[in-house]
């Protein structure tokens, strides 16, 4: 007996989940990333995560900071005005978050971390990495997983001037 078929997805029907990202520099400006455990590719991202329902999205990145690196010992430097939205690759969407998004839309924000690295740990609740490393900013987009490459370049775009004045 055949399975039936399960007819493609229409991404246009899908919504895109809602989302806060940081940017988190030391003092020497260099950008913390870290590697995903949920994937056998090498892909390195910087701390994000869904806003919760009722959530502003500086609340959830503070947030997603303390749930994702163990810390949230940081001062808000600036945030993006605008929303940065990317689409899933074909294949991850219904495996991604249930199905139910095409993509996220992310508001953005850079942090200075004002802690010490021995207060960053990835064993959490949930750990979501297992490796971190402070990196130059020029690296940031090329050791991102391709789909996201694009929004990251465009954030090192926006807050690399930051940075460097």
């Amino acid at each position: 007996m055949s399975r039936p078929s399960v007819p493609p997805v229409d991404l246009s029907s899908l919504p895109y989940r809602p989302c806060a990202g940081i940017m988190l520099v030391n003092a020497d400006n260099k950008v913390f990333v870290a590697r995903r455990i949920d994937t056998d590719q090498d892909a390195w991202q910087m701390p994000q995560g869904g806003i919760d329902s009722g959530e502003n999205p500086r609340d959830a990145a503070r947030r997603e900071l303390l749930e994702e690196i163990g810390t949230n010992a940081a001062d808000l430097l600036a945030e993006t005005d605008d929303w940065l939205y990317y689409d899933l690759p074909a294949d991850l969407v219904g495996k991604v978050w249930k199905g139910r998004y095409r993509g996220q839309m992310q508001k953005w924000f850079l942090m200075r971390f004002t802690g010490q690295d021995s207060d960053i740990t990835l064993e959490t609740e949930h750990p979501e990495f297992n490796a971190w490393q402070w990196v130059p900013l020029a690296d940031v987009p090329r050791l991102i997983v391709p789909f996201k490459r694009d929004i990251y370049q465009q954030i090192c775009d926006r807050f690399g001037p930051l940075l460097s004045a």
